[in-house]
């Protein structure tokens, strides 16, 4: 049982006489209030692209994550995190939506597609926690309708979807194994777009606030959103000289092209898919998956930037910091390169959460949405969760409660649908006709499917009446037929 703190409500008065006499009191007793007793600073530090099997201590040999690692031992991980999926190609824009107001996916898309500004003024993240008295702050990717400025109190170098891409960085390396790529040449632009590289202009303006934030009295909100790891995958050479492609390991379910691609909008039509050549090499993943480790390590450091200017800032004692990612990335694995389909290595996420009372070095198993990041910081700042919020606080799993997700439901587009419990996933593909069907407890990386085995025809009927039932509590339209 991990013990949590319970925060007090404080109530703002707009009658300047009756505000005054509330300073007056808080100056009179400020000598017995402890940080533990004030509403928390909440530092909440956002990946693109990042799949869960991408931190060193949570299991991945091959790639270099100090900071993680350590912010791991510090909190507690939550190690099934989802994202629910998207309603287009831009995953991020789907799971960014979501985040952000708070309502599942095709709610979300409701929103998205009408005035948001009409549909959600005020209700945003962020501008639930400004009016619960914090000062809020965001720098980079944003990739939400609503504008940034006006969620946040201060905005800073707000970023698009992605760095600027070119020619050169697609279908690459040849079969011969040419390359007409550079991941570490500034001339490329990308994520040196400026002058310095995006991941450490984050933590530059990270540690700019912290340092202003150590004066000011409110408590804080950080959305801190780093484009990396995002293609085009660009960092400095040290970092990608620590990852030659020869030392990097095929995924155990590599393949040379994924059989159902096409019929579920994962071919060569998909921007992300076309970043390799088809049919997929072994080398050519390994070099792509070596540039993907080197953005992450530099991502890294820049997160070390940050926790540092935490602690720097005096505020460290009552400050909740979470990390997660908006969704996964194949990398090669089940011959695909985006995160557009219903396999772990795209939908789940690491998540670590860090705060006063979080157990240390402790993992969580049951499973989550990374969107529930956001009513866990609203119970923490003693606000009431609107109607409208329908992902859970996790602070009830924290203490040992739990989780609020039986299964978890995922989507694409009209092409795609998952369900996942803690044994079995069974993935629906309506256009192509086709079930596939995973035992995830034996088979991790979901390699073997067992939709074809008879013995099996008893748990993908369940699975598949289960998967409707969730299509209904999410407002999902698409009709599922066997």
């Amino acid at each position: 049982m991990v013990k949590m703190f319970t925060h007090p409500i404080t109530v703002f008065v707009l009658g300047t006489a009756l505000w005054l006499v509330s300073v007056a009191a808080a100056a009179e007793n400020s000598s017995a209030e402890t940080p533990a007793t004030k509403q928390p600073n909440i530092v909440f530090i956002f990946a693109d692209d990042m799949s869960y099997n991408t931190i060193a201590s949570l299991g991945n040999s091959e790639i270099e994550t100090p900071n993680l690692d350590r912010l791991a031992r510090r909190g507690t991980t939550f190690t099934h995190a989802y994202n629910m999926g998207s309603w287009s190609g831009a995953v991020c824009v789907a799971s960014r939506t979501m985040l952000n107001s708070g309502r599942y996916i095709w709610n979300a898309n409701a929103i998205y597609k009408t005035s948001e500004h009409e549909r959600n003024a005020g209700r945003w993240w962020s501008e639930l926690l400004k009016s619960a008295g914090y000062r809020t702050y965001m720098t980079g990717k944003w990739h939400c309708t609503a504008s940034a400025e006006k969620a946040f109190d201060v905005a800073r170098d707000i970023r698009p979807g992605m760095p600027k891409d070119s020619a050169a960085g697609y279908s690459r390396p040849a079969a011969d194994g040419t390359d007409p790529w550079s991941p570490s040449d500034p001339k490329r632009g990308g994520y040196w777009q400026g002058g310095t590289h995006w991941s450490e202009v984050v933590a530059n303006h990270a540690e700019d606030f912290l340092r202003d934030a150590a004066a000011q009295a409110d408590p804080f909100f950080m959305y801190l959103a780093f484009n990396a790891p995002h293609d085009p995958r660009q960092s400095p050479q040290s970092y990608v000289d620590r990852y030659p492609s020869e030392s990097i390991a095929v995924p155990a379910n590599f393949l040379p092209l994924y059989p159902y691609a096409d019929a579920i909008g994962c071919g060569k039509r998909l921007r992300d898919e076309r970043l390799a050549p088809f049919p997929r090499s072994k080398h050519a993943v390994q070099v792509h998956r070596g540039e993907y480790y080197a953005l992450i390590t530099h991502m890294d450091e820049q997160i070390g930037r940050i926790l540092k200017a935490v602690e720097a800032s005096g505020k460290a004692d009552n400050t909740w910091i979470f990390f997660t990612a908006d969704h996964g990335l194949a990398v090669g694995q089940h011959g695909l390169f985006g995160k557009q389909n219903m396999y772990d290595h795209s939908l789940r996420v690491p998540f670590i959460a860090v705060g006063p009372g979080v157990k240390a070095n402790a993992k969580i198993e049951q499973p989550i949405y990374l969107q529930d990041v956001m009513p866990t910081t609203l119970e923490l700042a003693a606000t009431e969760k609107p109607e409208y919020v329908e992902f859970h606080s996790l602070l009830p799993m924290l203490n040992g409660a739990d989780s609020e997700n039986a299964a978890i439901y995922g989507c694409y587009l009209d092409l795609q649908r998952s369900i996942r419990t803690e044994k079995y996933k069974l993935i629906v593909y309506p256009k192509a006709k086709v079930v596939r069907l995973y035992d995830v407890q034996a088979d991790p990386d979901e390699k073997h499917d067992l939709a074809g085995d008879a013995s099996m025809q008893a748990t993908v009927d369940r699975l598949f009446a289960q998967l409707q039932g969730l299509q209904k509590s999410m407002n999902d339209e698409l009709v599922l037929e066997r």
